[in-house]
Parts: C-alpha cells; structure tokens; sequence
C-alpha cells in the first residue's frame, strides 16, 4: 500500500516538475519544423546530462535547433567550427604573458560555455580530439598548471557530415563512447518541407525566441530523474539487450556472432538506463516501462557496436543488427 502511496507522490512531484518540457516544444516550434525526433533526443541528453553526436547531411536544421535550444533555456552558448587547422588552445584556451602585471594570465576559450556546439567534428584532428576529452568527461579544463570546473549544466552537441569524407578524420573509438547518444537526422518529409519553405524563404527579421527556462529548473530535474523507478525487470532487459551484443549466440543470436566484431561497453548499459528515464521524464510519467528503454536502444548502441569486415562486406548495417537484437531479446 505504501508503494502505491510513494509512487503517487512521486507522479505528482513529477507532473510539476516536467511542465517546462511541454514549454520547451512550443517554443521552439516558432522556429523549428518537425525535427521532433532529434529535439526530443537533445532534451533527454541535456536532462540526462550526456553528450550527444548528430550526423546527418547539410541544411537539416542541426545548428538552428542547438542554437535555439540554447536560448530557450537560457544558457550559454558558443558554437566552434572544427576545421583542420584547429589547434587545442583555440578551444580550451591559453596562457597570455601580461607585459604590464610581467606574468602569465589565463584567457579560457569557447569551451567555457553551457551548451558547446562542436560543428563538423571530424575535420579536425587527433590533437584537438583528445583536447574535447578531458572536458566531456571529467567537465573540467587544464590550462597550464590551473585547473578549471566547467559550468553546470554542460553539454558538448557535435555534428557530423556523412557524406564529404575528405580532408576528415575519423573520431577515436574513446571519444565516440564518451557520446551518451548518437543520432542520425534524415531528411523532413513533404508537408514538413514545405512548411519549412514558407516561414523561411523570406527576408528580414525571424521570429524571436524566448527563455521559458531557467538552468537551475534543468539541474532540478535531473534529481527528480533520479527518483524515477525502474523496476528490476526493466533493468535485466537493458543488461540483456546490451549482453546480447558482445554474446548474440546467448539469445539465439549465433548469425550475429561473425558481424559484430566488439560489442557495446559498460557505459551503454548506464547510459540505456539514463535515457530511458529521461524519456520518461519527458513522458510525465514515474516510472519507466520497456518501451521507454525500446525507444531509445537504437542512440544509445549506433556508435557502441562494432561490426566486422565480414558485416560491412555483406552490407550489413549497425542499425540492422540492432533491430535483430530488439526483435529477438525477450521483452518483460
């Protein structure tokens, strides 16, 4: 009875805690047309607190909605061009010798901000990589001998263009974890295109965002995520469809054995369980249900799962083996 009891307290606290959500679309609706997928994934990243990788062509919209989102929650934002010549103290920032004072000052970078948008994150190379590292981590930065926390809540949102594969490299396996999500944007269908056509195919001023959020409402949220109950059989499930990709042959799976060369790390399962919260969150709801963890499988495993050159010689896709693992896992 007590249960029943707690979990109708902990759907109330819940319901008010999860309004702004319901502010946050409407708002970027003035600006945004459909994209409802790549906005619900950025909010379960940014409630979540994980980074996020979207891939996808040029002129989805990736840049506007990072941006957009940004101001409706009024943070601080800076967006840096990743380009070949980029070097790591253009975004971590450097040590300045103060002639006057005769020492050395600390002038921090871009990365110094809430909401990081790291455009075309494959054309710079290693070094600046493994520069973004330490701060998705442990969101902290070393410049010189000082040390310096990042701002609460922060987020790196990179984007990658899968098409121009010249002059890119490709991000080291380490990094590409460190991502909580990946996800890939697809094109609007018709009736979205053409409403995308009519609110933007004109000059002059654009409609203006507001903030209908406050930084401090997002990192309350992100406790009240916490207290959301998971219940013992929905986390066997997302042990059993993270395991099912580094043992498919345990879950009748043995065709997958030969296309999946590593599977996904102990960082999937922590981050399928996040998500799933956060979605269900999102959702208004106190509990997360298997397909709250269903729904969300595909971002979280996109970049986990490495297939063998035997998979990729037969075209077989990530996304399909995915799909096989969702298919065939047994569902609580």
């Amino acid at each position: 009875m007590s249960q029943t009891i707690d979990m109708q307290a902990l759907g109330e606290k819940i319901e008010t805690h999860s309004k702004f959500i319901d502010d946050i679309y409407s708002e970027l609706n003035k600006v945004i047309v459909g994209q409802r997928y790549m906005i619900d994934r950025l909010l379960i990243g940014l409630l979540a607190d994980g980074h996020v990788l979207l891939e996808g062509v040029p002129g989805l919209a990736k840049t506007l909605t990072v941006s957009s989102l940004a101001k409706v929650i009024s943070t601080k934002f800076q967006r840096i061009q990743f380009t070949p010549d980029l070097l790591p103290a253009d975004l971590l920032g450097t040590l300045i010798y103060n002639q006057k004072e005769m020492e050395f000052t600390v002038k921090k970078g871009p990365i110094f901000s809430n909401i990081v948008l790291a455009d075309e994150i494959n054309r710079s190379p290693a070094k600046v990589q493994s520069a973004l590292l330490e701060s998705m981590q442990e969101r902290q930065v070393t410049i010189g001998e000082e040390t310096f926390k990042l701002d609460d809540p922060f987020l790196v949102l990179a984007t990658q263009n899968p098409v121009e594969q010249e002059g890119t490299y490709n991000l080291p396996e380490a990094q590409v974890d460190r991502f909580m999500l990946k996800l890939k944007i697809g094109y609007p269908s018709k009736e979205e295109e053409l409403l995308i056509m009519r609110k933007m195919a004109r000059t002059g001023e654009k409609d203006e965002l507001k903030a209908v959020v406050t930084p401090k409402k997002i990192l309350d949220a992100r406790k009240v995520i916490n207290e959301i109950y998971v219940d013992e059989k929905v986390e066997r499930y997302i042990i059993d469809l993270i395991f099912a990709t580094r043992n498919p042959e345990d879950y009748q799976l043995g065709e997958l054995k030969d296309l999946i060369a590593f599977g996904a790390s102990p960082r999937a399962s922590i981050n399928l369980n996040l998500a799933a919260r956060a979605h269900a969150f999102m959702e208004h709801r106190a509990y997360v249900t298997p397909e709250d963890v269903r729904i969300i499988t595909s971002d979280v495993l996109r970049h986990r799962i490495i297939p063998t050159f035997e998979a990729e010689a037969e075209n077989i896709t990530t996304e399909e083996i995915i799909e096989k693992i969702l298919s065939n896992v047994k569902v609580p």
